[in-house]
């Protein structure tokens, strides 16, 4: 299960996210980054602090979402490994 929560600042959208990043749920978050994506704002932050593990589809996403100019938060060891080799392929 993943739960989204999108946090709408003056200059920053968050992506709040907590749970697995894996099967449907990476479509779903696909779903809302396009939304985010398409508003009106300025930074936009995905958080994964509460993200404990993410399969090989949301690994692709969050690389797209990166490459469209979110920014990722990480801090387990993992999610954190992942997010570094993700911002070190651009």
């Amino acid at each position: 299960m993943l739960k989204i929560t999108i946090h709408s600042e003056a200059q920053l959208m968050r992506i709040e996210l907590e749970g697995r990043l894996t099967g449907p749920w990476v479509r779903e978050l696909d779903r809302c980054w396009k939304a985010v994506a398409a508003a009106p704002h300025g930074e936009i932050l995905v958080n994964l602090s509460e993200v404990p593990f993410i399969d090989d589809d949301g690994k692709m996403l969050l690389s797209r979402m990166w490459r469209e100019g979110a920014r990722l938060h990480a801090v387990g060891c993992l999610t954190k490994c992942i997010v570094e080799e993700i911002t070190k392929e651009g």
